[in-house]
């Protein structure tokens, strides 16, 4: 029997596994739809699929450094619980993952996941994914992983809150020693704490800054209906660098600043100064667990009830 897009997607909505996984199974069964429902059990494919409709926010960030300080990854791991994010087993497994992140190639989630895991030879990167979903018995995703590749100079990271939030900071400088470096891990943990998203103004996307524009101009007419156009523009440029100084790394406060004025860029340069060295911001990745994802809203109360009255 032919293995068609239609039965494919039937087994699919019926199992939960992969796409791939579902085309393989029919294939493998000659179509048959309840031996490839089977052959999915058997690989334990279908089993720990069946869990990917539950909600995976929780989890955590890792961050691995290579010894000479030049390469380094974030990874994001989620899980549906926070108990689970704390648990050992699920901690070393993301350490695992980030180890096999620092070496892939890949250049997404898609050819990660088919990748060889490193840890068993017989196993790909999603099939082993499927092995600790049932070991430990929730839903679980490799969600995103991001790499930075530092010649000149050195990548520092900082974990804030057990993983909630991981953030890498590329360093250019000609002089490495303990001053940069405590520079670099303050510079890794303003990032944590004050979000930016962008390093610097020139980074900014150009759709950003036009449909920022277009809303501050809207609010300076209806501020300011009678205002011509010379005035309005003062009031949109005004507020948008203030904006952009709140968005971008190096034009924020500071946060250790001493007279609260600093800037990141002014901190970076004194360091540079004190130590005859140049220092730039290259870049900087921040992971923050879950995201952008729906969190589950249920009361912990209520699910052991459930898990009771099973």
């Amino acid at each position: 029997m032919a293995v068609t897009a239609e039965l494919v997607k039937k087994l699919r909505e019926m199992t939960g596994a992969g796409m791939m996984d579902c085309k393989k199974a029919l294939s493998a069964t000659d179509g048959d739809m309840d031996k490839a429902v089977n052959f999915l059990r058997e690989k334990g494919l279908a089993g720990a699929q069946k869990k990917a409709g539950r909600i995976a926010a929780e989890g955590i960030v890792d961050t691995l450094v290579s010894e000479d300080g030049h390469n380094a990854v974030a990874v994001e791991v989620n899980a549906e619980t926070d108990f689970v994010a704390k648990n050992e087993k699920f901690r070393n497994y993301v350490r695992e993952v980030a180890k096999q992140v620092l070496v892939t190639k890949a250049d997404g989630m898609d050819a990660f996941f088919e990748e060889t895991w490193a840890g068993d030879p017989t196993l790909t990167v999603k099939q082993e994914l499927s092995s600790m979903i049932s070991i430990i018995g929730e839903n679980m995703n490799i969600r995103r992983f991001k790499q930075i590749h530092e010649k000149n100079g050195f990548v520092e990271s900082y974990i804030h809150a057990g993983g909630r939030i991981g953030v890498l900071v590329d360093i250019e400088t000609d002089v490495v020693n303990d001053a940069v470096r405590e520079m670099a891990k303050n510079i890794a943990m303003q990032t944590a704490a004050l979000k930016p998203l962008y390093t610097d103004p020139s980074e900014v996307d150009q759709d950003y800054l036009t449909k920022e524009k277009d809303i501050l101009m809207q609010q300076a007419k209806n501020e300011k209906p009678d205002a011509n156009e010379k005035i309005l523009s003062g009031m949109v440029m005004g507020r948008l660098n203030k904006e952009l100084k709140e968005i971008c790394l190096v034009d924020q406060i500071y946060v250790k600043a001493e007279d609260g004025k600093q800037t990141v860029q002014k901190y970076i340069e004194e360091v540079a100064k004190a130590n005859g060295a140049k220092i730039s911001v290259k870049g900087f990745v921040r992971f923050e667990t879950g995201e952008g994802l729906e969190h589950k809203n249920e009361n912990f109360a209520e699910e052991v009830a459930k898990q009771m009255q099973k």
